[in-house]
């Protein structure tokens, strides 16, 4: 039997919950209101945190992966003491609040991840476990343990039925993350209704498949039962554990609660009156009596957690200096004081080199030398580690005792075939803290991982995608293969940088901007046929996105280029040769770099229109769909807007019209010299 006390404190989130949603007209009311004693429990009773500062480093980490219940999450910042007054409540889902419809990392404090795509949050929080983790073995020592924390999780039915569930679970069970604690809300309910027609999972049995400890038939109403549950899984610590919390969703409301209709609208003033009837709630909307915010309050319990944290810290700092100050250096994101020359000195080894290879080995040649500077870098392949090459010799593979679940403090994650689950464990990395986490996959698969980048886009996070075998240049494994839309599907993507090296030294610079950019995703596309060295007067131009290469000069004319050939990648040594065939006809070209049109676009005009000036014909040579390259006011595009075909790359490049003479003759026929 639940106290008054829990029973006013489970109610004060039904009716802000109730209130938020029906002043907007806009919302999903049910879901909060089922787990308001589920929340109980844990943001009362065991969530280690503090409201004056959300970013404390070893705080328990929270997420809501049943984004669209955002207002559960509302009312536990603001009752608990966070910086989110009622007005901001009151405010929900309007432009310019701090209470989005789904919870945004960023801009509401407190709030972890971003979440509302199903099953991304939980996928987000196993990146979060892992990393602290991670971070444990390698800085705790013996008698400071300074890496110490949960990473609790709510989802629902519908995180549950969405496959990158499946993929994030069987990597937490494979990497036994004891300090990962999920609570599923199982209402059984969806915006279809009933959900027992079309889901049928054993949840319990299929999380125990997967190596979880399951504690199954919670009474998700009553958070004595989530409590005692909580506890029961801090003692297991070599695997993540499942609570199954039966819950009704629209709990307390007298016509509305375990329906549909309880999912996503607002309940109607006359039930929301019928509401507060039924759960003995005489208060006004968003009037919340001081007995309740005092039971709530957890700013007194979060200074005093942190202030121990702290003390235990300096006790660290003095027994071990040079870890605290590495701890405190990758937990604030910040690179070491040598990475400016370390990233210089791999450029110009890169540079030196000169070297004939693919620029997916050149992205291994400079991953050899950054992952010996900055152990933060976290690597990783959806199975294809020897295409991918995103190994180093300092990066050894991840594996877990069979027994303790202890880390061997390998650095390189064998995500298995798991495209969707790595990029949005990815961001989970990046998210909690103290490592740059990297991964690969076929350029055609980063489909799969369409979305995960699109959350890492929308939270700024520094995480980067190694995308190789990025055109038809991979050859005979055809068209499921080979990619065609994808560099300029992923360039739409606001927020995400998008690098296409020619070469072992754009390579490199593009690894440097991604590492050194700390509000921004990087994909790097990468091909798996060699590409020679381009010779260039100097790196920084690189940096900019686009930059000028070849000037008529250097094929022997001395008069002004009358057309410019753009091109990205392994194209760009055919707009080279192109300038070559088009200088012994007399015909003056220059020949643009471009592999990043996002870093080019947000360079100066002026820099702008001094690689592309105005009034000189523009022609585009990339291997893939064509619509992009005509904002850049493109005369002719040489690219490919048909899925490709199977065989070896040369017979390909020829079908498709990827020779030297085919774009030399595209120029010409733009001058009318055809």
């Amino acid at each position: 039997m639940a106290s008054t006390q829990t029973t006013l404190m489970a109610n004060a989130i039904r009716a802000l919950a109730m209130d938020a949603v029906q002043q907007a007209n806009s919302g999903h009311p049910g879901a909060p209101m089922g787990m308001a004693d589920m929340a109980v429990a844990l943001w009362s009773r065991h969530l280690r945190h503090n409201p004056a500062d959300p970013h404390w480093a070893n705080r328990d980490r929270f997420v809501l992966s049943n984004g669209h219940a955002s207002m559960l999450l509302y009312a536990l910042l603001h009752l608990t003491g966070y910086e989110l007054p009622m007005s901001e409540l009151r405010n929900f889902r309007q432009l310019g609040s701090k209470t989005p419809g789904h919870p945004e990392h960023g801009l509401t404090p407190g709030v972890e991840t971003t979440t509302g795509p199903l099953g991304q949050g939980f996928a987000n929080a196993v990146g979060m476990a892992l990393a602290e983790k991670l971070l444990a073995h390698e800085f705790n020592r013996p008698g400071h343990a300074i890496v110490d924390h949960h990473t609790y999780v709510f989802l629902g039915d519908g995180c549950m039925m969405e496959g990158i569930s499946h993929e994030a679970a069987g990597l937490a069970g494979a990497w036994k993350l004891g300090k990962l604690v999920a609570l599923y809300d199982d209402n059984g309910i969806s915006i279809d209704g009933g959900v027992s027609p079309w889901f049928i999972d054993d949840t319990p049995r299929r999380f125990e498949a997967h190596g979880w400890h399951v504690i199954p038939g919670v009474d998700g109403q009553d958070a004595d039962a989530v409590d005692a549950a909580i506890t029961q899984a801090h003692a297991v610590t070599d695997r993540p554990t499942l609570i199954c919390c039966k819950t009704t969703i629209g709990e307390g409301s007298p016509h509305r609660a375990g329906t549909a209709k309880a999912h996503g609208e607002a309940l109607g003033a006359d039930e929301v009156r019928l509401t507060r009837e039924a759960i003995g709630w005489p208060y006004e909307p968003f009037v919340i009596p001081e007995k309740v915010y005092e039971a709530w309050d957890a700013r007194a319990a979060g200074i005093k957690a942190q202030t121990a944290w702290a003390k235990a810290f300096d006790a660290y700092r003095a027994a071990h200096p040079e870890l605290a100050a590495e701890f405190t250096r990758r937990t604030g994101g910040a690179l070491p004081a040598n990475w400016t020359q370390a990233a210089v000195d791999a450029a110009i080894a890169a540079q030196v080199k000169a070297e004939t290879v693919a620029s997916r080995k050149a992205s291994q040649i400079a991953l050899e030398a950054f992952t010996q500077t900055l152990p933060e870098l976290l690597g990783g392949s959806a199975d294809l580690t020897g295409s991918n090459l995103t190994n180093t010799s300092h990066t050894p593979a991840l594996r877990f005792d069979a027994t303790t679940g202890a880390s061997n403090g390998g650095r390189h994650i064998n995500y298995g075939v798991r495209e969707f689950g790595m990029a949005a464990v990815m961001s989970g990395i990046g998210l909690h803290g103290g490592f740059i986490p990297y991964g690969g996959t076929f350029l055609t698969f980063s489909d799969y991982c369409r979305n995960a980048i699109r959350m890492a886009a929308l939270m700024k996070q520094r995480v980067v995608y190694v995308f190789t075998h990025d055109s038809i240049g991979l050859g005979e494994d055809g068209p499921t293969h080979q990619s065609i839309e994808h560099a300029w599907s992923l360039r739409l993507i606001p927020g995400l940088d998008v690098w296409r090296p020619a070469d072992t030294a754009e390579t490199v610079v593009a690894w440097v901007a991604a590492i050194e950019n700390k509000a921004r995703p990087t994909a790097l596309l990468l091909s798996r046929q060699n590409l020679p060295y381009l010779p260039k007067s100097g790196l920084d131009a690189i940096a900019k996105g686009a930059y000028v290469l070849a000037e008529p000069a250097e094929v022997g004319l001395r008069k002004k280029a009358q057309a410019v050939i753009i091109a990205t990648g392994s194209e760009v040594q055919l707009a080279l040769h192109a300038q070559q065939l088009l200088a012994e006809r007399g015909i003056a070209v220059r020949v643009v770099s471009m592999p990043s049109t996002s870093v080019f676009g947000r360079q100066s005009v002026a820099y702008q229109q001094s690689v592309l000036p105005a009034g000189v014909p523009r022609i585009a040579v990339e291997m893939g769909v064509t619509d992009g390259w005509w904002k850049y006011g493109c005369a002719a595009v040489v690219g490919v807007d048909t899925y490709g075909e199977s065989a070896p790359a040369p017979a390909l490049f020829k079908h498709f019209g990827f020779t030297a003479q085919n774009v030399a003759d595209t120029v010409r026929k733009v001058l009318g010299r055809g």
